[in-house]
Formats: C-alpha cells, structure tokens, sequence
C-alpha cells in the first residue's frame, strides 16, 4: 500500500458506491471517538488488495491510496428522554466465564453508509477484459470484508462498483453526492496553534486542538444611556468562527503513531497481536481534519487520496495525503 516500495502508477480508480457499514468501530483514538480511524479503512482496503492478488487474471494489479466520503454516521447513543444528554454506548466483548466483564478497553459502534474510490496500481491500464474482472471481483470480495471493524450490509443498488479512467477523476463529484470527503487541515491546524500562541506564548498544539471541540459561551453587560440595565446578552464563539465558508467542517483526527521504544524482534514482545511481525511501543499521533462537500474539490482530487507513510528515522507510521 505504500507508494514508496510500490513503483506502480494510478492506471485507474475503482469506486464503492453507498456503502452500508454496521457497527464500525467508532472509537478512533484514546481522546477522539464518533468515527471511525482512517487506518480502520485503509487497513481493509490493503487486505482486500492482497485477495484481489491471488487472481491470475488481475494480479498485476494492486489498490494504492483510498478517498473518504461519508453519506450518513449514525453513532450508538442513548438519551432516556428528549430533555436528557446522549450517553455513548459502549461494551466489553468478550465477557469472562463467570458473566462478568473482562479489564479490557470498551467499544463504542457507529452505522455508516460510505463511498470509497480507490487508487488502482499497475504497469499500464487495464484492458476492458480487466476492468470487468476487477469491478466483478470487488463487487464480490467488499461485502466480505470487514471495515473498520464494522460488516458490509449493502451496496448502491444500482451502481454498486465501477472503474472510472485515469484522466476521468474530475467528474467524480456527482458521483459522491450527497456526501462529505475527509481532507486533511493541517494548514488549517497551524493557524489556529499560531494565532492561540499569539494571544498567549504558553499554549501548545494540544490546547488548540482541544480549543477546536469547544464552544465559548460569554456573557456581555447590556447598557441604556450609559447605564447598565443589569441584563446581559449570552454570545456563543468557537476558533471556526469567522473562517472561510470553504474550510470545511473542522474535527480532531489520530493521523497515525510516533515510536516510543525501540522495535522488538519477532516472538521478543509478549501478547504481541501479531508476534510474526517486528513490534514496537507508540503513541498516537493527532492533527485536523476537514469534512467538505465534493463539489468543493474539483481541483484537488488528486489531493483528497489517503496512504500509509513511514519515516523510519523518526519512528513515524502515518496516514497522510501527500502525493508520493
């Protein structure tokens, strides 16, 4: 999946259109929940890939860079009345033998309906016999695949996978409305840590990005003739206020990990999840996203495509949209 060690080029996106995904993994970070991961996609995407390889006819093919839109989230949340909070439902699965629940972390599930196009690798463009094959083989091996956690319960009834040319990216817009493609803001991001530490020195990143989810409810004195009336007008500010209607609706989002101990030999690390593998303790890593209407990107397709990063010096595992 990662264009770096993989010298094949675009020939091609495949599209998944309207995809109903149940119970996903809403909880995307320790600090950030509502939706899922972006690596819980990409990671489905790569595995579906390797399937998508044990197909002679289709082999010299592979899935690169995936596009995010979402159509509909629906988090599991409970209010006991309409004048109360929502409450996050949350579970821990599996419980013990004795009917009691395990000390592992809880999950909290959410109800997408999603549309993903996907980079489609290879030394040159498939012939039309090659088309069909992929479009029919991930019509097939998607609604086999979990995403994010969550199980494929349905596909665009009418148009449910297709191949759209290389050169043909630009009229994707139509095909993903309605819906919201996930960008990343770190520019945006950088803003609003510059303009925090301008108002004071001794605020970091993380206050910016927790400045984003909040909203400031300020209280003015109303006057009459100079005097106060002892009435007061309530304004509710947030850090997107006053942005450009083109930024997008801004939220936190864990881009990936940043190493924090050296990387432990294979079978060295104890409940490793995959002790075949090197392993290695991290931190998550976190930045801005934007959600933004298609039409919006018309010049920036190319851009709104994400993939793994590594940057073994600094012991970074990300997921970013820079063009390889």
């Amino acid at each position: 999946m990662n264009n770096s060690i993989n010298p094949k080029e675009v020939v091609g996106y495949i599209l998944f259109k309207r995809v109903q995904i149940i119970n996903a993994n809403s909880i995307s970070s320790p600090i950030t929940y509502g939706f899922p991961a972006i690596t819980g996609f990409l990671g489905a995407f790569h595995a579906l890939s390797r399937k998508m390889s044990t197909n002679e006819a289709v082999n010299p093919y592979s899935l690169g860079g995936v596009l995010l839109a979402c159509h509909d989230c629906q988090p599991q949340v409970y209010r006991s009345s309409k004048y109360s909070n929502y409450t996050f439902n949350q579970t821990r699965n599996p419980i013990k033998k004795d009917g009691k629940t395990a000390s592992i972390i809880e999950e909290g599930k959410c109800h997408l309906t999603m549309s993903f196009v996907v980079e489609v690798l290879g030394d040159e463009a498939p012939s039309s016999e090659e088309i069909e094959i992929l479009i029919q083989l991930c019509k097939h091996l998607i609604q086999q695949q979990r995403i994010a956690g969550g199980s494929v319960h349905g596909l665009d009834s009418s148009l449910p996978v297709s191949f759209i040319e290389e050169e043909e990216i630009d009229t994707l817009a139509p095909l993903l409305m309605p819906a919201f493609v996930l960008m990343d803001a770190q520019d945006t991001f950088a803003e609003i840590i510059e303009e925090q530490q301008s108002e004071n020195p001794e605020k970091t990143a993380l206050d910016a990005l927790l400045d984003v989810c909040t909203l400031h409810h300020i209280t003015e004195p109303r006057f009459k003739n100079g005097e106060p009336t002892g009435e007061y007008t309530w304004t509710t500010t947030s850090v997107k206020s006053g942005r450009s209607s083109g930024s997008g609706w801004l939220v936190p989002i864990p881009i990936g990990y940043q190493g924090i101990s050296d990387v432990f030999e294979p079978e060295l690390m104890q409940h490793a999840r995959n002790p075949e593998y090197p392993s290695q303790y991290v931190e998550a890593i976190y930045s801005l996203g934007r959600w933004i209407y298609p039409q919006r990107l018309t010049d920036e397709f190319e851009n709104a495509f994400w993939r793994y990063s590594h940057d073994a010096k600094r012991s970074l595992y990300l997921v970013t949209q820079d063009n390889p």
